[in-house]
């Protein structure tokens, strides 16, 4: 199957709880995966403007994560620090790795990048940098709690 980007609606909703969602203003996603009818594995082509990050700082217990930067500059937040990115660089995120991560765009243009992530079940998502923790459904929604395992409401 053929799919040119530019044919798709740029998503700009998250599913962060209300305390969280202005984090990812700035943010949009083409989601090429989905437009392809995959089911085991996500590919979004994503845009950040000046000025907004990629997501909460985070790591997955069960997905594998894989970035490659399309266009333009990032800063790359992990527990190491902070690592600049440019067109062509990469980055991976293997299951289970406690390495908090997330791309900041400081840059004064848009930057692109491919995020690629596979779908597995039963996944739990950290951000070490909130009180959140994020649970997959068995219908691949997810639920939000508070580190006690208390649910968010718009607190």
């Amino acid at each position: 199957m053929i799919i040119d980007p530019a044919l798709l609606p740029d998503q700009s909703v998250t599913n962060y709880p209300d305390p969280f969602r202005a984090a990812v203003a700035g943010r949009s996603r083409k989601r090429l995966g989905t437009a392809a009818g995959l089911k085991n594995f996500g590919v979004n082509l994503t845009t950040l403007s000046p000025g907004s990050q990629s997501a909460l700082r985070h790591w997955h217990s069960r997905q594998d994560e894989f970035i490659y930067v399309v266009q333009g500059q990032l800063v790359l937040v992990t527990e190491a620090g902070e690592h600049p990115m440019t067109a062509g660089m990469m980055a991976a995120f293997p299951a289970g790795e406690a390495n908090g991560h997330h791309l900041v765009n400081r840059s004064a243009a848009p930057a692109v990048y491919l995020e690629i992530g596979d779908r597995t079940a039963q996944d739990r998502v950290d951000y070490p940098d909130h009180d959140l923790v994020a649970q997959s459904g068995p219908n691949g929604g997810w639920q939000f709690t508070h580190r006690n395992g208390a649910p968010y409401s718009s607190d």
